[in-house]
């Protein structure tokens, strides 16, 4: 499990560390390890060029300090100072003392386009609002200097605690952070911004800590997923209720019935009017005519997908029964708080975007600008569980408030593809989590592994190429074989590309 931590939470395990050790020592901790992770980026370090963008804060003292490491082991060192009077004293003495050189911001542009790499240590986790006005055009020189943009501990312009971008901000290749993850390295709009990431680990006292955010890894969903025991029947490995479809949307039964399937259900009860379409495609399945309350036993319920605008007396069917139920699409249409709030057994809600911001009342752009508050939020007003889903998946825990849990923290997905953006992939993630719902596991770990192995499909099923829902529902147990098989290593960072020219994309992880 990869634990995220907000701002405050991360400031106090400085401050308990900072007092029980020698003056900088922890701010030379962090310098190390992030000139450790430039110099691998470069390969060979003597000769080349490293431009650092120096701010006001500790951030501007970690680039500094790492500039004089880089410095004493042959490189061309350039500190771009934002403010010389407020540059870290004692940094900028260093890189002195190694040969590094100084220039202000409007002397900056001949010492960019000439760089290998470029630090951006402009703002540290305490920025908001995106770049000062003098900081725009050195962000924008470094992405299209072509040289390796590594930015210290998030980029600068990024929000730390909730991933929103709220103006003009450095795109980083690389993030080296410090200490732990923050929020906004996982989740986008910001996650778009920060490339691979890499942990310097500095000893903060976090183990007692409640995260923020986290995200699974292999073995955490190896060890959720459900595995049929000697004596298991269908009955005893779940059975899942499916009420989607219509005379319309016919295709969504079949893949909702799909994911649920492959997702592991002993059985699927299907309830719709696509009964001839369901049964075609899986004759396994069990069809009923409905309500729902008639079709026969189930462990839990999926009621949304493809129904069209007749949804609502099936949702209040669905909703007055004793199992988890999972709403989605046109379910969510007709929902109401006190629908769900009512209820004694689990709900999770699966919007995406647009659905989010109809259920909250507010435009689809501020939904996406702030996913991790419109989660939170959501989950509070209807004392749900929330899935939302998008180009990073959030699954937050039912309650609390948009400022956060006292709970448990919201989980961020890491896996999946720009190409599961196709029509009928949330149907198949639908029938998924409504199979581990049925399974037994909670609505915030159904969700969480639905997500997970839904994500590996997709990338499975596309291999860089154009995907149909379809495909992804029948790369489902390959994911799954795949979770399995590498639970106890499953591991993390792509490879970064050094020297001049882009490092690798997307948010890899690693500890340096």
């Amino acid at each position: 499990m990869r634990a995220a931590h907000g701002v405050e939470t991360v400031r106090t395990a400085e401050r308990e560390l900072m007092a029980r050790l020698p003056e900088g020592a922890l701010m030379q901790r962090a310098a190390a390890g992030l000139a450790a992770v430039c110099a691998g980026l470069l390969g060979r370090v003597y000769g080349t060029r490293v431009v650092l963008l120096v701010g006001s804060g500790d951030n501007g003292g970690d680039a500094l300090y790492a500039g004089a490491r880089l410095a004493r082991r042959g490189a061309g060192v350039t500190a771009v100072l934002l403010d010389a009077r407020r540059a870290h004293g004692g940094g900028l003495a260093a890189l002195r003392r190694a040969g590094g050189s100084v220039a202000v911001a409007g002397d900056a542009a001949g010492a960019l386009a000439r760089a290998d790499l470029v630090v951006d240590g402009i703002t540290g986790i305490g920025g908001r609002g995106g770049l000062r006005d003098a900081a725009v055009p050195l962000a924008r020189a470094a992405r299209d200097s072509g040289a390796v943009v590594v930015a210290v501990d998030l980029p600068s312009g990024v929000e730390a605690d909730s991933g929103e971008v709220r103006g003009e901000c450095v795109r980083a290749d690389v993030t080296v952070t410090f200490g732990t993850y923050k929020p906004g390295l996982l989740i986008d709009p910001a996650r778009e911004y920060v490339g691979a990431v890499r942990l310097v680990e500095l000893g903060l006292d976090l183990e007692a800590v409640e995260a923020d955010a986290e995200a699974l890894q292999h073995a955490d969903v190896a060890a959720l997923l459900p595995v049929p025991g000697a004596e298991s029947d269908k009955y005893r490995r779940g059975v899942v209720g499916v009420v989607a479809g219509s005379e319309r949307y016919p295709g969504a039964a079949v893949l909702a019935v799909a994911g649920a399937l492959r997702g592991g259900a002993g059985a699927v009860r299907y309830v719709g009017p696509g009964a001839g379409a369901v049964v075609t495609r899986f004759p396994e399945a069990l069809v009923h005519a409905g309500p729902p309350s008639e079709a026969g036993r189930v462990q839990a319920w999926v009621v949304g997908p493809g129904l069209g605008e007749d949804a609502g007396g099936a949702l209040e069917d669905v909703l007055a029964s004793d199992v988890p139920v999972l709403v989605d699409a046109d379910g969510l249409r007709p929902l109401e708080p006190e629908m769900v709030r009512e209820r004694d057994a689990p709900t999770l809600l699966t919007p995406h975007a647009g659905e989010a911001a109809a259920l909250l009342g507010v435009p689809r752009e501020e939904v996406e600008a702030g996913r991790l508050v419109a989660a939170r939020e959501l989950a509070a007003l209807y004392g749900a569980t929330v899935l939302l889903k998008g180009s990073t998946t959030l699954v937050a825990p039912a309650g609390g408030t948009s400022a956060g849990f006292a709970g448990r923290p919201v989980r961020v997905n890491p896996t999946g593809t720009p190409w599961l953006a196709t029509a009928g992939s949330g149907d198949v993630l639908s029938g998924l989590a409504g199979a581990l719902l049925a399974a037994g596991l909670g609505a915030m770990d159904a969700g969480s592994v639905a997500a997970y192995v839904h994500g590996l499909a997709g990338r499975l099923a596309a291999d860089g190429a154009p995907v149909g829902a379809m495909d992804v529902a029948d790369a489902l147990p390959g994911a799954w074989r795949g979770v399995v098989g590498r639970g106890r290593g499953g591991g993390a960072a792509g490879a970064v590309g050094a020297g001049r020219g882009r490092a690798a994309p997307g948010a890899a992880f690693g500890t340096a």
